[in-house]
C-alpha cells in the first residue's frame, strides 16, 4: 500500500508541476525582451525567492546535505541551469510549437538514461504510452517545423536530452535536496546571462510578468517537477511533460491570439489519453500486486 500511495503522490506532484510550467512559454512571450534579459531576471528572482523560502522555514540542513553531495550536486545544478537557459533561448529563436514538441522527446532520453545509469527495466505500458503520446505530438505539429529557426530547434533538442539526463540523476541521487539545486542553478543562469543583459532597460510592462515568472510560477513548477522524481521513474515524469505540448500553445493562442488548428485538439486528446491510461494502469497494477510483509 505504501508503494501505491507514493506513486499516487508522485502523480499529483507531477501533474501540478506540468500545469504550472505550461504557462512558461506564454510568460516569456509576454515579457517580449532579449533572451539574456529574461534569463537574468528569471534566474535572479528564482534564486532570491527560494533562498528566502529556505531561510524562513529554517531548512539549513538542506544546504548542508547539498554540500555533502559534492561534485554530483554541482553537476545536477549545472544541468538544471543549462535547462533553464536553453528553454528561454529556444523560445526566443523558434516557435512555441517547435520548442515544446521537440522537448517532448525527453521521454526517450529519460528512458535511455534510466536503462544505462539506473538499470531500470521499463514496463511495456510505459513504452506504449510514450509511443502513443508522441504520435499525438506528431499529429499536432506535422508540417509546422519549417517556420522555426534551426538554432532554436537544436537548442530544444539539446534541452530534451539534458532534461532526461537531469531527471534520471535526480532519481539516482535521492538524498540530494531539490530546493538548493533549483536555487543555485538559477543563480548560475543569472550570472552567465549578466554580461549580455541590460536588466534595467526593459519596458515597464515587462517587470510584472518577470515577477510572476520568477517569484511564483517557475519556483513552484520546478520544485514540484524535481520532487516528483522521489516517487516516479524519470520516463514516467517526462511522459507527464507531454501535456505541456498541448497546453503551452493553447495558452499562447488564448492570450495572444495565435490560431490553433484542429489537429491540435485531435493530437492533444491522444496525448492526454496516453497519460491518463498509463497512470490508471500503473496504479491498478500496483494495487493488484501482492504486498510483502
Amino acid at each position: 500500500m505504501l508503494i501505491v500511495k507514493n506513486h499516487r503522490q508522485g502523480v499529483w506532484i507531477a501533474g501540478i508541476a506540468v500545469l504550472v510550467i505550461s504557462f512558461d512559454a506564454l510568460l516569456i512571450r509576454l515579457v517580449h525582451s532579449a533572451p539574456a534579459n529574461v534569463a537574468f531576471w528569471r534566474g535572479t528572482l528564482i534564486f532570491l525567492s527560494l533562498t528566502v523560502f529556505l531561510w524562513i522555514t529554517r531548512r539549513v540542513e538542506e544546504w548542508r546535505a547539498y554540500r555533502r553531495c559534492g561534485g554530483l550536486a554541482l553537476l545536477v545544478t549545472g544541468l538544471y541551469g543549462a535547462n533553464t537557459g536553453m528553454f528561454v533561448f529556444s523560445i526566443s529563436h523558434t516557435s512555441v510549437a517547435n520548442t515544446v514538441v521537440i522537448l517532448s522527446s525527453s521521454s526517450f532520453f529519460a528512458a535511455l538514461f534510466s536503462w544505462l545509469i539506473l538499470r531500470e527495466t521499463l514496463a511495456l505500458r510505459t513504452w506504449a504510452a510514450i509511443f502513443v503520446a508522441l504520435t499525438g505530438v506528431w499529429i499536432i505539429f506535422a508540417g509546422d517545423f519549417g517556420g522555426g529557426s534551426r538554432w532554436g530547434d537544436l537548442l530544444a533538442l539539446t534541452l530534451a536530452a539534458n532534461l532526461g539526463f537531469t531527471l534520471t540523476l535526480m532519481r539516482r541521487l535521492s538524498r540530494l535536496p531539490v530546493v538548493p539545486v533549483v536555487a543555485m542553478g538559477s543563480l548560475a543562469v543569472a550570472l552567465a546571462a549578466l554580461p549580455f543583459a541590460q536588466p534595467l532597460q526593459l519596458p515597464a510592462d515587462c517587470y510584472p510578468w518577470l515577477l510572476i515568472m520568477g517569484l511564483g510560477q517557475m519556483p513552484m513548477a520546478t520544485v514540484c517537477l524535481l520532487a516528483a522524481t522521489r516517487y516516479l521513474p524519470a520516463p514516467e515524469i517526462t511522459l507527464f511533460l507531454l501535456i505541456e505540448t498541448v497546453l503551452g500553445p493553447l495558452w499562447v493562442w488564448w492570450v495572444l491570439g495565435e490560431a490553433v488548428p484542429l489537429r491540435t485538439f485531435i493530437g492533444g486528446g491522444t496525448i492526454l489519453a496516453a497519460v491518463i491510461m498509463h497512470t490508471y494502469l500503473s496504479l491498478h497494477g500496483q494495487q493488484s500486486a501482492p504486498v510483502s510483509s
